[in-house]
């Protein structure tokens, strides 16, 4: 058995040394690896939250912040859309007051 030639460059012998290699670094690598620790956290009966006379108060209030600073944002667009529309008219011109010849300004003067 010992006195047959081996011929390192055939294509068995290649694969063989292939797959001893990588099942080495494998078992290596598993072997070696560090053994993660499971840590379990108890699983004390969590009393659900139920809030306070206090915190619903403060609830309601923040609720009640944030509608009027909405309304106020609603507010402020359209005054900005009426500010818009009366700096820029259709036929070109612009102004923050449009005179007009015997309009509501011209009937204060008198």
């Amino acid at each position: 058995m010992w006195n047959k030639n081996i011929c390192l460059t055939s294509r068995k012998t290649t694969l063989l040394i292939f797959v001893l290699l990588l099942s080495t670094l494998v078992l290596a690598t598993v072997l070696t690896a560090p053994k993660k620790e499971v840590i379990e956290i108890p699983n004390d009966k969590e009393e659900m939250w139920i809030p306070t006379k206090e915190d619903i108060e403060y609830q309601d209030s923040m609720y009640t912040i944030i509608q009027n600073t909405q309304n106020d944002i609603t507010d402020i667009k359209k005054d900005i859309v009426l500010i818009l529309e009366r700096l820029d008219y259709a036929d070109g011109s612009w102004d923050s007051i449009r005179y007009v010849k015997g309009g509501a300004i011209d009937k204060r003067r008198n």
